[in-house]
């Protein structure tokens, strides 16, 4: 039985440096410290890990300043396509969704994949079918459009690009896929992470989000990994994974073993993104390759943080 609990959560990582069109700063700081304070009382209450995790992550898939859920960005068809997974670090069941529309929260659908436990992942077609069948309300796509993500996908089929949505393309827009990952009192870890992925990706497209060891990970004898950034590069350096085995093998606490991940990244692929963690002492680590990382935390129940760099 661990003494407390410690909580970490984040809303992206890219260029967040001018950002008057999408928000403000403080408009992120507010959102993630609410949604950290709701997360602590859960904790605190004795919740499991796995629980707060997706409903941490179902507070950023509600809040339309993040990529995930509703104002997910849009693909090369102007449409929505979410990914979601999540993880448990007591006895490694994974549930994760790909390439879904008209599901409010794909990290409860994901959710339901790790409960339901015949499958680790779902796509498509079939993930909207097994949603069905667990009862899922389905949503019309305006639900899930922002005016912010139709001028985005603009702006990048007028460059010719596929984007973070936090990336340059005129000015500064902000970027990618949210997560939270958490240690509750029993001492077991979780991790969970949810996107809209790159504007203007094409139709069909899945990046590392939904990737057991490439996005997230989670594992109580290591730590728990919530990955954001170019999904490509994640899958191609199976960055979650990555980040728990230098933990493992090196011994290194969530702090070293984040920033020794994100080094790795860049050394192999260039990677751009962030990743936020927990380690199996309770404590929280974060590294990014961005200019910025939307993240907050508090450890061993200690004070609530928020930090854009």
């Amino acid at each position: 039985m661990s003494q407390s609990y410690s909580l970490m959560i984040h809303g992206g990582a890219g260029a967040l440096e001018d950002m008057q069109k999408e928000a403000s700063l403080s408009d992120f700081e507010a959102s993630i410290t609410a949604i950290l304070e709701q997360g602590r009382q859960r904790l605190d209450q004795g919740e499991a890990a796995l629980d707060v995790v997706e409903f941490c992550v179902m507070c950023l898939e509600d809040d339309p300043l993040y990529n995930a859920g509703r104002g997910s960005v849009l693909n090369a068809q102007g449409q929505v396509e979410m990914d979601a997974a999540l993880m448990s670090g007591d006895d490694l069941r994974a549930g994760g969704v790909a390439c879904i529309s008209q599901i409010k929260n794909p990290i409860a659908l994901a959710r339901r994949v790790l409960d339901h436990g015949d499958h680790v992942l779902l796509v498509g077609d079939g993930a909207l079918d097994f949603a069905k069948f667990c009862g899922m309300e389905q949503y019309p796509q305006d639900y899930f459009l922002t005016a912010l993500r139709v001028q985005q996908l603009q702006e990048a089929q007028a460059a010719g690009r596929v984007t973070l949505d936090h990336e340059r393309i005129k000015p500064s827009q902000k970027l990618g896929t949210v997560g939270a990952v958490a240690q509750d009192l029993s001492g077991n870890l979780a991790a969970a992470t949810s996107t809209g992925g790159l504007v203007n990706k094409r139709w069909g497209r899945v990046g590392d989000t939904p990737i057991v060891g490439a996005g997230v990970f989670a594992d109580n004898q290591t730590c728990a990994v919530s990955a954001t950034g170019y999904g490509e590069q994640f899958l191609r350096t199976v960055f979650a994974k990555t980040v728990s085995d230098l933990v493992q093998f090196q011994q290194l606490d969530a702090a070293r073993a984040a920033q020794a991940g994100i080094d790795y990244l860049v050394a192999k692929v260039q990677g751009d993104g962030g990743v936020i963690v927990i380690d199996r002492a309770g404590r929280c680590g974060a590294a990014q390759s961005t200019s910025g990382l939307i993240h907050g935390w508090i450890e061993h129940g200690g004070p609530t943080h928020c930090q854009m760099g």
